[in-house]
């Protein structure tokens, strides 16, 4: 059984107009249904390196398949920034990536890939990352302006994982 993690406030000058707190089962659905995901890692300058990735979330990790300017980051530096394309339904996660080495969870990756994506990636291990979540952060915004940024400040949550 997977753990689930503590919800709480992010720190934010000003404070919050409300203490409403989203629901981990909301991100989730976010990590899950998202079609496109941008990645940051770290280059040996360290300097940010952000890409977009197609990636599946799967038992409370995020997997995805890169090419060898990011492997050679992540060889580096495990550190790793998820965001998801929306503006409106934000979903950041911050953890470490691993390659993954285990045949069945790569077939697993392999199979929810591909028919996410309707595409025929094989499963060998070597070729996915394994991102484990240290924090996730999630907020919505009516994406007008004109709210003020109060739907952020009444939503803004943050998730820590053990």
């Amino acid at each position: 059984m997977k753990q689930q993690p503590k919800s709480q406030r992010p720190e934010m000058p000003g404070g919050y107009l409300s203490s409403k707190l989203l629901a981990w089962s909301w991100a989730e659905v976010r990590l899950t249904e998202s079609r496109n995901y941008w990645i940051t890692s770290i280059t040996p300058k360290e300097h940010p390196h952000a890409r977009p990735v197609w990636g599946v979330w799967l038992n409370g990790r995020f997997y995805f398949s890169s090419g060898s300017r990011i492997r050679s980051n992540l060889e580096r530096s495990s550190a790793i920034s998820v965001n998801l394309e929306s503006g409106d339904e934000c979903v950041v996660l911050e953890g470490t990536a691993a390659m993954v080495h285990d045949e069945t969870v790569a077939q697993r990756i392999a199979t929810a890939y591909n028919e996410k994506y309707h595409w025929n990636l094989e499963a060998k291990t070597g070729e996915f990352f394994e991102v484990r979540p240290r924090v996730v952060f999630g907020w919505l915004c009516d994406g007008s302006g004109r709210d003020g940024g109060a739907l952020f400040s009444q939503t803004a949550t943050r998730w820590l994982f053990e």
